[in-house]
């Protein structure tokens, strides 16, 4: 019988890498708690932002890289990298085992569980860990924070203090705009 897996001390040997993807437009504090959880599991934590033609993004790709490089300057177990293609391709070149996806509620986890169980089959080797934000976070999206924000709502708490400055500064930018 074929073992699916290498031995315990095989796989302790290497670096324990994972993924977690997504747009963070913005990042948002629940995506932080996630990652800074992540990074006391993980020897590093690779936070991989999709360039998703599909969606009219509030910020580029390169603007959502910087600032969430500048959120995690700090943390030497945090990269922040850009890819497009598929994920688990992404994960190989990365070399991670793991790709960590966020359930904030039970709404999440149907499509979740359909993409872990599509990405298993395309890379076996590499898990998908599910990880639930802290319970004051659980509401929070990306999308609902642009959406207060639109309207002029407080998103103070909500976002990294940096991700609030640099969105108010892209809507005075837009605002000034002929």
């Amino acid at each position: 019988m074929k073992q699916p897996h290498a031995p315990r001390a095989a796989r302790r040997a290497t670096e324990r890498v994972a993924i977690y993807p997504g747009s963070f437009d913005p990042i948002t504090n629940g995506h932080v708690d996630i990652i800074m959880r992540g990074a006391e599991i993980f020897d590093r934590i690779i936070v991989a932002i999709l360039h998703n033609q599909e969606k009219a993004p509030f910020f580029s790709v390169d603007e959502r890289v910087q600032m969430g490089r500048e959120v995690f300057a700090d943390e030497p177990k945090v990269a922040v990298e850009s890819f497009d293609g598929l994920l688990v391709e992404f994960a190989r070149r990365e070399r991670a085992q793991v790709i960590v996806r966020g359930l904030r509620a039970i709404s999440d986890f149907e499509y979740e569980f359909q993409m872990a169980l599509m990405n298993r089959r395309l890379a076996p080797e590499i898990e998908t860990v599910f990880m639930m934000p802290a319970e004051s976070y659980t509401y929070i999206s990306s999308r609902l924070i642009r959406e207060v924000f639109a309207l002029g709502g407080p998103i103070a708490g909500l976002v990294p203090e940096i991700v609030e400055a640099r969105m108010r500064r892209t809507d005075r930018a837009r605002e000034s705009r002929p």
